[in-house]
């Protein structure tokens, strides 16, 4: 029996910001992104106490990996799925109550010593259980071949769910569910970008004349590099603090970098839209290898390799695809202007000082607000600079 349909108005007849789900998703995310990193820098300087049901930190790092990640994952699918299936966006009211309900669960989480922990949870698991419903109904009905992604998104809400084991009471391994989440996005960017970086190297060198060296689509090595890096992540999840658990993550790391000088990124360094992404993901094997030092020695603490995933893989890599993504949707020349640029150049500035901080010799408090405010700094360029962009209509007038 087919599959009933979800009614989709005639995409003119809609406002702009509701006609494709990178619209909403990636204008709200990298706003709640920046009000995070605003409120957690305050808060941490003891000039402000959060509303929260859960700890500052706990906060801060939940909003950053389920919220702000939550809300890209969901504009990239949105937006990826009709092109892979050939079917019709999620679009109008539908995308107006997914967009809603995750702003609600934002909301609900940040105001949780009112609403309460559970209802918070509720909210926000929700969330990310209705987008992968979405996203599967069109996924199976259109026999589409990437199901492992709707998979990894599903176990992206289990993770979120786990996250408040511990505020609600329930008996989890301490930090389970944001490993599991960080771990999960970490696997989304091998596989992703495992597809996006060489097939857009390889175009743009193809256009500019090269013909030997191109990058090629994901073969076995780049299999093997992901299932080493999904069992090293597992290995970390399970026992972070066993001495053990550095040696698979050390391998990963080899591998990713391994990976990545295969897609020939340096010879793509005159177009910042494609370079980024490359900068981007060589956070991942940086991470992976700085994690995987610090179970052996004291000098490279563990949150070094933290910020180096988060700070640097996952903020650089969803600019990276948030920009190329709004001018090409938006029927806008793939060109990064001056402010695109300084985007990228915010972004990886503030990971630097970030990842360094505990290293370098001076006040750290000082360096975490200047990493902060780069970081930010970025969040609030792109909101400047696209979002007028994803506000507006198309500059060729298509829908």
């Amino acid at each position: 029996m087919a599959m009933p349909r979800i009614p989709h108005p005639n995409l003119l007849s809609l406002p702009p910001l509701l006609r494709a789900g990178f619209r909403p998703f990636f204008l709200a995310g990298p706003f709640w992104a920046l009000t995070v990193v605003v409120l957690w820098v305050f808060s941490l300087a003891g000039e402000l106490t959060l509303p929260t049901g859960l700890d500052p930190l706990t906060w801060h790092r939940h909003e950053m990996l389920f919220g702000y990640l939550g809300a890209v994952i969901a504009g990239f699918l949105m937006t990826a799925i009709p092109n892979w299936t050939g079917r019709l966006p999620l679009a109008g009211a539908p995308l107006a109550g997914l967009a809603g309900l995750w702003l609600a669960a934002r909301l609900a989480v940040l105001f949780s010593s009112v609403t309460g922990t559970v209802f918070a949870a509720m909210l926000d698991v929700g969330f990310l259980v209705i987008l992968a419903g979405v996203c599967a109904r069109e996924v199976f009905a259109a026999k589409n071949r990437n199901l492992p992604i709707i998979l990894v998104l599903l176990l992206f809400a289990i993770a979120d769910a786990c996250d408040y084991g511990p505020s609600i009471g329930v008996a989890l391994p301490d930090g389970l569910g944001w490993r599991a989440g960080f771990a999960l996005v970490l696997i989304l960017i091998s596989l992703i970008g495992g597809r996006i970086i060489p097939s857009f190297t390889r175009n743009w060198l193809t256009k500019r004349g090269f013909q030997h060296g191109l990058p090629e689509q994901p073969r076995n090595y780049d299999k093997i590099t992901i299932a080493l890096t999904a069992l090293a992540l597992l290995a970390w999840c399970a026992v972070p603090d066993a001495a053990w658990a550095g040696w698979p993550l050390l391998l990963a790391g080899l591998a990713q970098a391994i990976r990545l000088g295969r897609w020939s990124g340096f010879r793509a360094m005159r177009d910042p839209l494609v370079f980024i992404l490359h900068v981007g993901y060589a956070w991942l094997p940086i991470g992976l290898l700085l994690l995987g030092i610090s179970h052996f020695t004291p000098e490279i603490p563990p949150t070094m390799g933290l910020h180096a995933l988060a700070a640097g893989a996952m903020a650089t890599m969803t600019l990276a695809v948030m920009t190329r993504a709004t001018l090409g949707h938006t029927g806008r020349e793939l060109r990064s202007d001056s402010w695109t640029t300084i985007i990228y150049v915010l972004v990886t500035a503030g990971a630097l000082v970030r990842v360094s901080a505990p290293r370098l010799p001076w006040d750290y408090m000082r360096l975490i607000e200047l990493a902060g405010s780069l970081w930010a700094g970025a969040f609030l360029l792109f909101l400047l600079s696209y979002g007028p962009k994803l506000l507006g209509a198309r500059a060729d007038g298509r829908p």
